[in-house]
């Protein structure tokens, strides 16, 4: 989920969430300490003799168990979204081919997307896969104002994503790109990079003389897409690919239209515990082998996604 939090950019984007408006009725999704099982990516085997390449490297916690606990928001499609009952999408799908690598099996949770860094430090989840922008803010665990929350995460990222700007098919408003929000009603998921895109643009409106953003801030994606659909909202504010995929499927590509050029591009990473080292470190390696191998690729361009493509992984790379 862009703007930059783990922004989906969680600043929070997120390429934000989706099939979006498919998935509302699908998932339960409250507060942290509520979060719902969404289903499973499944890799690897019996780990007694496991012969992954990378299953030495795990820690042994996860070489006994088979299992690593991830943390997602399911409806940001094509990243990660609900269809008949289990999680699918780019993240699943990368999963299932680093879970090859490692020798083990990937566990999917949906739950809020606000939550998510919380309850991956609380130990809920091993790691936390859902289209969140590696930056500072969520490295150092900071607030927007550059107050401190917790001790942050160590991010292995994986993706590369921007912000886009979406409206109701036809563009009634004739919105150009974000700038063209000064005055005007803007929805977005709450928590995620691309609200924190929308502040500075507002900033950016009231310095420059103009009328603020007036954003409003929903607890999923779903209910954002579902104000501007009604017209409540003359645009919404999501990761490229999100918007981009939205754009083509929902309402049979009748409700929504992307407008101008994505921008604020930066990583989407995994989330780690920064206590969890070798855990990050076997993750990066992991990542490096399904690009070379071509896995990565080949999941991209089934969802397509391919322009979120990186040639190698980092870890903390987002600024």
């Amino acid at each position: 989920m862009t703007a930059s939090t783990l922004c989906r950019t969680a600043a929070k984007s997120r390429i934000a969430a989706v099939c979006a408006v498919a998935v509302a009725g699908t998932l339960l999704l409250t507060a942290c300490g509520d979060q719902t099982d969404g289903g499973s990516t499944k890799a690897g085997g019996d780990t007694a003799g496991n012969t992954a390449p990378l299953f030495g490297k795990l820690p042994e916690k996860y070489q006994k168990s088979g299992v690593i606990k991830v943390g997602t928001n399911a409806e940001y499609a094509p990243m990660e979204s609900v269809e008949n009952g289990k999680i699918v999408g780019v993240d699943p799908d990368l999963a299932e081919a680093l879970g090859k690598q490692l020798g083990v099996k990937f566990e999917f949770t949906s739950g809020s997307f606000d939550g998510l860094i919380t309850a991956l430090n609380t130990g809920r989840h091993d790691i936390a896969m859902s289209s969140i922008t590696d930056n500072k803010q969520r490295q150092e665990g900071l607030d927007d104002k550059g107050k401190k929350l917790g001790k942050g995460v160590d991010f292995v990222d994986y993706f590369l994503a921007g912000t886009a700007v979406y409206t109701k098919k036809g563009n009634p408003e004739g919105i150009k790109s974000i700038e063209d929000l000064c005055g005007k009603v803007a929805a977005v998921q709450r928590g995620t990079t691309y609200e924190e895109a929308l502040k500075k643009q507002s900033a950016a409106c009231t310095d420059g003389g103009k009328k603020a953003v007036k954003i409003e801030s929903f607890e999923n994606d779903t209910e954002a897409q579902t104000r501007v659909k009604s017209g409540g909202a003359v645009a919404g504010v999501n990761d490229y690919p999100v918007a981009v995929d939205l754009a083509r499927k929902a309402g049979g590509g009748n409700d929504f239209e992307v407008v101008g050029e994505q921008v604020d591009a930066g990583p989407f990473g995994i989330a780690v515990n920064k206590d969890n080292t070798e855990l990050r470190d076997v993750l990066k390696e992991a990542v490096d082998a399904i690009i070379a191998d071509g896995s990565y690729k080949k999941v991209l361009d089934k969802w397509g996604a391919g322009t979120g493509a990186i040639d190698k992984a980092a870890v903390n790379g987002g600024k």
